[in-house]
C-alpha cells in the first residue's frame, strides 16, 4: 500500500490538509485533542474522554446516497484523526453565521437552557444534528439526541423546550446555501487517492478503501489491531494512555456498509453503524430494535459498528444474546473466501471467536422472523440509557401444534461469554408456554449459572434478574 499520511478534509468550509506525524498529530491523536489544541476551537469540551458526558460533542458531514449531506453528531474523544478523511468537521464556532446565533443556540437562549455553560456547546452540537436530519422532530427523537449529553445544573426540561421550538423551524439554515459547494469539495476529496498509510518506529496505521485491500493489508500485518468505529479501543488510548503499535482501520471500506434486503433473510454489513442497523430493524426485527434503542447513545450508536461489538466478543455485549435468539450467522473472509458461522458457535470464550487472524467480519446474516415464532430481548441496568448491561437477553421460542418446539435463551452478563441456558431451554421443548412452566425454566436458569460479583451487580442479584426475565418475558408474550 503507498504511503500516504495526508488526512484531507472541510473545516470551517475549506479544505484542510494535515499530516499523520507533524504537528503532534500521531494516529491515535483523537479529534478532541486536536481542536483542544487549535486556538480557534477550544468551545468543544473536555468532560469524560470515554463518550459518557457529551462536552465534547461535535457533527460530521458527509455525502449520503441521496447525493445530500447527512449531518452525524458524535464524541470527538473517541474518534482518531484519520477517521475525518474525507469528512466535514463541523464545531460549535461554526454555527454562527453574520454575528447571528443558529436557530438552536437562539432557543438555547430564549427558553434559558443553559447556566454554567460547560456542557452547552456539546447540548447545541447534538441539537444542530437533529435539527438538519428532523424536520418535525418528535419527543421521542429530541429525548434520543439528548441521551448522550450530561447536564448538572440547567436541567432538561429548558433544553427540550429549545429543541422543539428550534426543529418546528424547519430544517434550513445557512448551512444549506453552502450544501452544494461542500458536496463538490468532498467528491474533490474522495477523487483523489484516499487510502490512508503510515508507518513509524512508533506507529502504523493503515485505512483502505475496498475489502480486498484491507484483507491483503491483514495477509501482511497479522498482528494489526482491526477497527472500525474504536469506541471500544480508544479508551485504551484515552484512559490507559496505551500507544497502540499497528492498525487496521476498516471504517473507510465502503463494501462493509450495505444492507441487502432478500425475500427472507437481510444481510447487515459489519461496518453499519450500530444505529443505521437500528433505524433499518424496528419493524423486522423488533427484538433487535429493542436492544439497540437503550444500546448507549446516539453519538456512540453512531461510531460503534454490528462487526466491532461482535469482534469484541465481550461477555456483555448487548447484540450477542439478541443476535443468538435470532438465529444469526457470522460471515467470515479473508483472501480464501468466505465463510459462514451461526451466532451460536461464534463466541468460543472470554473476548474469543472463530475468527481467524486472516479475516475479518464481513456481514451479519438474520433470517426474517417465522410466525410461528416468539422473540424479545431485555437489558437489566442502574440506568435506562447509556449503562453498561447488569444482564442482558435473548429470547426466542418456536411453537408447533401450541406447543414449544425450538427453544433460545440467551444471555449476556452471566459467564465469561454470552451463555446459553440449556438446562432451561430443554426443559421447554414439548410444553405449552404457560406461566408455571416459564416459573420452572427460570429455576433452571438460576441454577445453570454461576456470575461473577462486580461493580455493577452482585452474583445473587444477577441470578435472580436472569431467572425474573423468563417470567417477564412470558408476561409479554403467553398470548401468542
Amino acid at each position: 500500500m503507498k504511503e500516504n499520511s495526508e488526512i484531507v478534509f472541510i473545516q470551517d468550509g475549506e479544505i484542510k490538509r494535515v499530516s499523520i506525524g507533524t504537528n503532534g498529530i500521531h494516529p491515535t491523536t483523537t479529534v478532541l485533542n486536536y481542536l483542544r489544541n487549535s486556538s480557534d476551537h477550544k468551545g468543544t469540551k473536555e468532560g469524560c474522554a470515554e463518550g459518557d458526558c457529551g462536552a465534547c460533542t461535535v457533527v460530521i458531514a458527509e455525502i449520503a446516497e441521496t447525493n445530500k449531506l447527512k449531518y452525524t453528531a458524535i464524541d470527538s474523544c473517541l474518534v482518531f484523526m484519520p477517521m475525518l478523511h474525507g469528512k466535514q468537521l463541523l464545531t460549535v464556532e461554526n454555527l454562527k453565521a453574520d454575528e447571528k446565533l443558529h436557530p438552536v443556540q437562539q432557543e438555547m437562549v430564549d427558553k434559558n437552557g443553559s447556566q454554567c455553560g460547560y456542557c452547552t456547546p456539546g447540548f447545541v452540537m447534538s441539537l444542530f444534528a437533529l435539527f438538519k436530519e428532523n424536520k418535525q422532530a418528535s419527543q421521542d427523537d429530541i429525548r434520543d439526541a439528548l441521551t448522550g449529553n450530561l447536564c448538572r445544573c440547567t436541567g432538561y426540561r429548558p433544553i427540550i423546550e429549545a429543541a422543539s421550538s428550534a426543529c418546528a423551524q424547519g430544517n434550513t439554515d445557512h448551512f444549506s446555501k453552502m450544501e452544494y459547494e461542500v458536496i463538490q469539495k468532498l467528491k474533490l476529496i474522495h477523487s483523489e487517492n484516499n487510502a490512508l498509510s503510515h508507518t513509524s518506529s512508533e506507529q502504523s496505521y493503515f485505512q483502505p478503501t475496498s475489502i480486498q485491500e484491507a484483507l491483503k493489508l491483514l495477509s501482511e500485518h497479522p498482528d494489526a489491531l482491526l477497527i472500525q468505529g474504536a469506541t471500544d479501543v480508544a479508551l485504551r488510548v484515552t484512559k490507559k494512555h496505551e500507544v497502540l503499535p499497528k492498525i487496521l482501520d476498516l471504517s473507510a471500506v465502503s463494501g462493509l456498509k450495505t444492507l441487502q434486503d432478500k425475500s427472507n433473510e437481510m444481510v447487515f454489513g459489519s461496518g453499519m453503524s450500530l444505529e443505521a442497523v437500528k433505524e433499518n430493524t424496528e419493524h423486522t426485527f423488533p427484538a433487535l430494535y429493542k436492544m439497540l434503542a437503550v444500546f448507549g447513545s446516539r453519538q456512540i450508536r453512531s461510531l460503534a459498528t454490528l462487526g466491532g461489538n461482535l469482534g469484541s466478543a465481550s461477555p456483555i455485549g448487548d447484540t450477542l444474546p439478541v443476535l443468538m435468539a435470532l438465529n444469526a450467522r457470522i460471515e467470515l473472509q479473508s483472501l480464501s473466501g468466505k465463510r459462514e458461522i451461526r451466532m451460536n458457535e461464534f463466541v468460543i470464550g472470554y473476548r474469543k471467536t472463530q475468527k481467524q487472524g486472516n479475516e475479518i467480519i464481513s456481514a451479519v446474516i438474520i433470517p426474517k422472523m417465522n410466525k410461528d415464532s416468539i422473540i424479545s430481548s431485555y437489558k437489566v441496568s442502574k440506568r435506562k440509557d447509556l449503562d453498561i448491561s447488569t444482564v442482558s437477553s435473548g429470547f426466542s421460542l418456536k411453537f408447533k401444534n401450541d406447543e414449544i418446539s425450538e427453544a433460545i435463551l440467551a444471555y449476556g452478563g452471566m459467564a465469561e461469554k454470552t451463555k446459553r441456558a440449556t438446562s432451561a431451554e430443554s426443559f421447554l421443548i414439548g410444553k405449552k408456554w404457560t406461566r408455571e412452566n416459564a416459573e420452572k425454566a427460570g429455576e433452571f436458569v438460576y441454577s445453570e449459572y454461576t456470575p461473577l460479583s462486580d461493580a455493577r451487580s452482585g452474583a445473587e442479584f444477577r441470578r435472580l434478574a436472569a431467572r425474573n426475565l423468563v417470567l417477564k418475558f412470558w408476561d409479554e408474550t403467553h398470548q401468542h
